[in-house]
């Protein structure tokens, strides 16, 4: 049975980004390109650690209290399997990470159908499984998603849960790959609805946000290599959002918070991107994993 009926009149949007004010590029990016294409209200809620012990993403690593960030990739990985039961196990929520840019209106994903036993709708195929970007059927998602103080208190719970999803894909309303286009893929950018620049090494607000962090005295949470995107007209096209933003009106300093400071996490150096922005890299790994 088709549930799109349960969707908001308010499109829910909840983002994994730094606590540490790195994404700030990112951040006003992402939300310029949401009301810039968006034709539906828009509630934005940045999901960031917090060391306020009444917020939702409350973590205090020296203490051992809230979010266990130690088998993470980013400040945020485990966030999005929080977010039914932060909506209270009502309505939709889209969950996507920072680093996207928007080229389409959001409200068509919004209404994506979520039939049968799927809770999500997410980008699934033979051989990925992404929920990077995603749309939660929040109440279909109370029996099927770990509570949250179990998502607290285990840091392998993230992974857990992607193997979950990964085995039981009949939990996935499988959506145009478009709305989760992983660094370009093979399209034009007529052809995106949803760009996300997802290799780490090689995002486009690198440029503009290391530099500015090291001035700052911070260090970016991201410490493996960093290295030029290979397609220049997504390269272009963040400039052109990013410097739109700033001529509408948006402001770096609007998503500053008071910084978190140092937290446990998975190193990425090493880390080797995608096959889309390296296959080299992936092809060279894959070959050391199957001699092994």
């Amino acid at each position: 049975m088709d549930r799109i009926m349960k969707t908001n009149d308010t499109i829910r949007v909840f983002v994994g980004c730094d606590p540490n004010n790195c994404d700030l590029e990112q951040m006003m990016v992402l939300d310029y390109s949401i009301h810039k294409h968006t034709s539906m209200p828009v509630e934005i809620v940045w999901m960031q650690l917090s060391r306020d012990p009444d917020s939702y993403w409350y973590s205090n690593p020296e203490t051992g209290k809230g979010w266990d960030t130690t088998k993470w990739s980013t400040p945020f990985s485990g966030f999005r399997w929080a977010i039914p039961e932060y909506c209270n196990y009502s309505g939709r929520a889209i969950y996507m990470d920072a680093d996207v840019v928007i080229l389409d209106d959001l409200a068509k994903l919004w209404q994506h159908p979520i039939k049968g036993q799927s809770i999500v709708a997410a980008k699934a195929n033979a051989d990925m499984t992404r929920l990077c970007t995603c749309v939660w059927d929040c109440d279909a998602a109370k029996n099927v998603v770990l509570p949250i103080e179990k998502l607290k208190k285990d840091p392998k719970s993230h992974k857990e849960m992607m193997a979950l999803f990964k085995k039981n894909t009949q939990l996935i309303e499988p959506y145009q790959n478009s709305y989760n286009c992983i660094d370009g893929e093979d399209l034009a950018i007529e052809q995106i609805k949803i760009l996300h620049y997802s290799d780490m090494g090689t995002q486009f607000s690198h440029k503009y946000s290391l530099p500015r962090v090291s001035e700052e005295g911070i260090e970016h949470w991201f410490d493996g290599e960093v290295l030029p995107h290979p397609r220049q007209d997504l390269v272009d096209l963040f400039d052109t959002y990013y410097n739109e933003a700033l001529t509408a009106g948006y402001d770096l300093e609007s998503y500053r918070i008071e910084p978190f400071g140092s937290f446990p996490k998975k190193s990425q150096q090493g880390y080797i991107g995608n096959k889309v922005t390296r296959p080299k890299a992936s092809k060279s790994l894959f070959a050391k994993l199957f001699k092994r």
